[in-house]
């Protein structure tokens, strides 16, 4: 019984490596494809949001299996309800990669209003985020944990010089606008996907101490108050009719 049990945690240490690599390789594709306006590279990512949805369904079950029936206390009980936590989130982080694609598959094909150089900045400062979030839950280390926390400040003033760019040309010439809010748009969700990232290292922070972030509650990412690119596509589409 308790090599089953240990070998279930050795299992879930390894889902949540592979799903943390799932959704690093789904904000690579949408960035990749942005900068290229490849809109084979977005469909793949689109297509491909489907791997995080089933690993997170895996782990899940997993976790279930742990708790019903190892019944595991003190610090395997915080890494188990740790790891539930965080996977809802890295699935938030693969849909919004997909929302990304939606938008680069719209426009690809189309002349960028601007360079881009800070979206693609946001897009890898996300990805480390990620990465030292996940590498803090496996190593159990604190400090890695703050220090991704800590980045969401470049991600943060990333997406104010952004934002400030585009009101700028929008300004100057409002031809520009539709594209203009497509490109915040991008921005906007790689800004919730650092906040997500986030929220995987305060969960890390618990597992490690036992506490969460005090006299404050986490964003629930199932309340992410980002639309649906979804919404925008739509958007398109009636203008597109309208202009008929």
């Amino acid at each position: 019984m308790r090599t089953t049990y240990l070998q279930q945690l050795e299992q879930l240490n390894n889902e949540i490596i592979e799903m943390g690599a799932i959704v690093e390789d789904s904000i690579s594709g949408a960035t990749d494809a942005l900068l290229e306006q490849n809109a084979t590279l977005a469909e793949k990512v689109i297509q491909d949001e489907t791997l995080s949805d089933n690993k997170e369904k895996e782990i899940e079950n997993l976790c279930m299996k742990l708790l019903l029936h190892q019944q595991p206390v003190a610090t395997d009980l915080r890494y188990v309800s740790a790891a539930l936590k965080m996977i809802t989130d890295m699935e938030r982080i693969g849909d919004q990669a997909k929302d990304i694609a939606l938008i680069v598959k719209y426009l690809s094909g189309k002349k960028y209003i601007k360079e881009l150089v800070d979206i693609p900045a946001m897009a890898e400062a996300t990805k480390k985020m990620l990465s030292d979030s996940i590498d803090a839950f496996i190593t159990k280390d604190i400090d890695k944990a703050i220090k991704a926390i800590a980045y969401d400040d470049v991600v943060d003033n990333l997406f104010l010089k952004v934002r400030k760019d585009l009101i700028r040309l929008v300004h100057e010439n409002h031809a520009n606008g539709e594209q203009a809010l497509d490109l915040f748009m991008i921005a906007k969700y790689f800004e919730r996907i650092g906040d997500h990232a986030t929220n995987i290292a305060e969960w890390v922070i618990y597992m490690i101490t036992g506490t969460h972030r005090q006299d404050e509650e986490i964003d629930d990412p199932r309340e992410d108050d980002t639309p649906s690119y979804d919404i925008s596509y739509d958007a398109h589409e009636d203008r597109e009719d309208d202009d008929d």
